[in-house]
C-alpha cells in the first residue's frame, strides 16, 4: 500500500512539473510537412521542418508499400552534425527516378516516407509516416526490354528485381533467352572446340558419322554444364559460398590447362585417353558408344567446361545466386540457372548435329581433322594458363604454338607437287610462322599482347612514374570490416570505388592488368577515392561484409557518392573492358 501511495505521489510531482510541455510541444504534422509530386521523370519529393526540430538521417527511409513493399534506395542531400547524430533540419529536397518505382512495380502505387523527428529540447515524436498515391507506368516496358535490359545489367541487385517481382514463368523465361544471347557472345567460342574434338574423337574408322550420335553427344555435353551451373548457383546461394571463384584459382586453371594439353596430344596420335577396359566396356553397353570415354569423358568434359565460361556470366550467376540467398527459393533460382545454360547449350547442340552429320568420312581426312583440333586443344591450353601466369610468359607460349603449328604443316616442304587447297594450306603456314616469329619479337620486346605483339615499337606512349604510382594504389588490403569501411569512406571527399577481389580470381586479375591501367579509365578515376579489399581469407569480417553491400564472389565493385551514400544500384559484378568501364564511370 505504501509503495501504491509513493508510486501515485511521483506520478503526480512529475505531471505537475512537466505537464506544460505537451502544450510547447508543436504537433507533428505542423512539426513535419512533406509534399510529394510527380515533374517528369521523377518524383520531387520535399519535407518542410519546423524550428528547432530535426530529423535523424539514418531514420529516413522511403519505400513503395502498395502493391509491393520495398525500399527504394534513394540519393538524400547531405547531413549534419548535431549533438553527435547526423540531422536534417530546415528542409529536405531530393529525387526519386520514376524508373526505381517502376522495376518493382507498372501498377498504382503507394510512396511511405518513414522518418524519425526530436525537439532540440530532447523530446522526440513518435515514428512518423507519410503515405501518397500514384498512378502507375503508363508505358509499361515490355517483356522483351525487360530481357534485354537484365542482360545488359553488369548489376546482380538489379537482377535480382527482376526475379522477385515477377512471375515464375517469366523468371525462367528471361533466363532462357539470356543464355541464348550470351551464346552469341565469344563466350561460348571455346566450348566449340573442345565438343567438335570430343566428337571427332568418338568417329571410328568404320563408322559413317550420324547427326543423331553427334547430336546425343552435344546433348550429354551441355546437360553436364547446365547441370553444374544449377548446383554451383544453388549450393553458393544456400550456403553464401564462392564457389565459381573457387573454381577459377590458379591451381584449377592449370589443371584445366594441363588437361586440354594431354587431350591435345592424345588426337595429334600419340596416345588415347581411356578408361579401363571393364569400366568402359560397361558403359559402351549403356551408351552404344565405341571409342574414347564414353558418357563419362563427355560428362566430365562438360563439368569442367562450365567453370571456363564462369567470368562471362558473372552479372546473372551473381544475380540468381543472391536471389536464392535472400528469398531461400533454391527450386527458382536452380530453374533460372539451368535455363540459361540449356539457352547457351542450343547453338552446341546444333554444332553436335552438323559436325555429326558433316565430318568428314573415315579415312586420311580424319586425320588431318584429329590433327586440327589438337591445335585448338592447344590454343585453350595456353588460354588457360594466360589467366595464371604472367603475360609475357603468355606471348612466348602463343608464339612457340604458331611456329610449331608452321612447322607441322610443312610450311618448308616442297610445294611444287601441292595443288588447289593445298597451296592455300602451305600459305597459311607461312602466315602462322610469320605471325608467330612477330609474337617472339614482342616476347623479347617485353610486349604484352599477343592481337599487338610490336605494341613496344608503334606505341608513342611512355609510362611515367606518376602513372606506375597510381597504379600501385590499387593494391588489395587484408582486415576490413563494415564499420572500417564506412569510417574510410566517410573521410574522402571524392565519390568512392570500392573493389573487391580475391588471390584466387581470375577475372580480378584481367581487371588489375587490362582495364584499370587503360588510360581513359585512369582519366576518369581521378575523380574518385578508389579502395581494393582483398577478401581471399573469407574472414567473418569479409563475409559480414560482403553480405551487407550485397554482393557475391569476386570481382565486385561498389560505389559510394560523394555524400557517402551506397549506390547499389551502380554495382559491378564480374570483368568490365576498359571502355564499359569507363562509360560507366562518367554515369556517376
Amino acid at each position: 500500500m505504501k509503495f501504491l501511495k509513493l508510486l501515485l505521489f511521483v506520478t503526480t510531482f512529475i505531471y505537475a512539473g512537466f505537464g506544460n510541455v505537451k502544450s510547447d510541444f508543436m504537433d507533428a504534422d505542423k512539426a513535419f510537412k512533406v509534399t510529394a509530386t510527380q515533374e517528369g521523370e521523377n518524383i520531387e519529393a520535399k519535407i518542410v521542418i519546423a524550428d528547432k526540430i530535426h530529423i535523424t538521417a539514418d531514420t529516413l527511409k522511403v519505400l513503395v508499400t502498395s502493391p509491393e513493399n520495398e525500399e527504394l534506395s534513394v540519393k538524400l542531400p547531405k547531413a549534419h552534425e548535431h549533438d553527435g547524430d547526423m540531422v536534417y533540419e530546415k528542409e529536405i529536397s531530393f529525387k526519386i527516378p520514376l524508373k526505381e518505382i517502376y522495376d518493382i512495380t507498372a501498377e498504382d502505387y503507394n510512396l511511405s516516407f518513414n522518418f524519425l523527428g526530436c525537439s532540440d529540447k530532447g523530446i522526440c515524436y513518435n515514428p512518423q509516416s507519410r503515405e501518397f498515391s500514384f498512378k502507375g507506368n503508363p508505358n509499361p516496358t515490355s517483356t522483351w526490354d525487360k530481357i534485354m535490359n537484365a542482360l545488359n545489367q553488369s548489376n546482380p541487385m538489379a537482377i535480382v528485381k527482376i526475379l522477385i517481382h515477377e512471375s515464375s514463368f517469366f523468371v525462367i523465361f528471361l533466363f532462357l533467352i539470356m543464355g541464348l544471347l550470351l551464346a552469341l557472345t565469344p563466350c561460348i567460342f571455346p566450348m566449340i572446340p573442345i565438343l567438335s574434338s570430343i566428337i571427332v574423337s568418338k568417329q571410328s574408322e568404320d563408322e559413317e558419322p550420324s547427326a543423331f550420335k553427334g547430336f546425343m553427344v552435344s546433348l550429354v555435353y551441355v546437360l553436364s554444364m547446365a547441370i553444374t551451373y544449377t548446383i554451383v548457383g544453388v549450393i553458393s546461394g544456400m550456403l553464401g559460398a564462392d564457389i565459381q571463384s573457387a573454381m577459377q584459382s590458379p591451381w584449377v586453371l592449370t589443371g584445366f590447362a594441363v588437361m586440354f594439353f594431354a587431350l591435345a596430344i592424345s588426337l595429334f596420335g600419340y596416345y588415347e585417353i581411356q578408361l579401363p577396359s571393364t569400366w568402359q566396356s560397361k558403359i559402351n553397353s549403356i551408351s552404344d558408344d565405341a571409342q574414347g570415354n564414353g558418357i563419362f569423358g563427355t560428362v566430365v568434359m562438360g563439368f569442367l567446361s562450365a567453370f571456363i565460361i564462369g567470368p562471362c556470366v558473372a552479372p546473372p550467376l551473381a544475380g540468381a545466386v543472391i536471389f536464392i540467398s535472400q528469398t531461400g527459393d533454391a527450386l527458382l533460382g536452380g530453374l533460372a540457372l539451368f535455363a540459361m545454360s540449356m539457352g547457351m547449350g542450343l547453338p552446341l547442340l546444333l554444332v553436335g548435329a552438323g559436325a555429326g552429320k558433316f565430318m568428314p568420312r573415315p579415312g586420311g581426312w580424319m586425320t588431318a581433322v584429329s590433327q586440327t583440333f589438337g591445335v585448338v586443344m592447344l590454343g585453350l591450353s595456353v588460354f588457360m594458363l594466360g589467366k595464371v601466369i604472367s603475360a609475357e610468359t603468355t606471348m612466348l607460349l602463343w608464339s612457340l604454338l604458331f611456329m610449331g603449328t608452321a612447322f607441322y604443316m610443312g610450311v618448308f616442304n616442297d610445294s611444287s607437287s601441292r595443288k588447289g587447297m593445298a597451296k592455300l594450306l602451305n600459305l597459311l603456314a607461312f602466315i602462322f610462322l610469320i605471325y608467330g616469329a612477330l609474337t617472339f619479337i614482342g616476347f623479347l620486346s617485353g610486349a604484352k599482347s599477343v592481337f599487338n605483339p610490336l605494341e613496344k615499337f608503334t606505341s608513342t606512349k611512355v609510362l611515367s612514374v606518376s602513372s606506375t604510382k597510381e597504379i600501385a594504389k590499387h593494391e588489395a588490403k587484408l582486415g576490413y570490416s563494415i564499420e572500417k569501411l564506412k569510417a574510410e569512406v566517410a573521410l574522402s571527399k571524392k565519390p568512392v570505388v570500392v573493389d573487391f577481389r580475391k588471390k584466387s580470381c581470375a577475372s580480378c586479375d584481367e581487371l588489375e592488368r587490362d582495364t584499370f591501367p587503360d588510360k581513359a579509365v585512369k582519366k576518369e578515376l581521378e575523380r574518385f577515392t578508389f579502395i581494393t579489399i582483398d577478401v581471399t581469407d573469407n574472414t567473418k569480417d569479409d563475409q559480414a561484409l560482403m553480405k551487407y553491400y550485397h554482393i557475391w564472389g569476386t570481382p565486385n565493385i561498389i560505389f559510394f557518392d560523394k555524400e557517402h551514400n551506397a549506390l547499389p544500384e551502380k554495382t559491378l559484378s564480374g570483368f568490365l573492358n576498359a571502355e564499359k568501364f569507363t562509360k560507366h564511370l562518367k554515369s556517376m
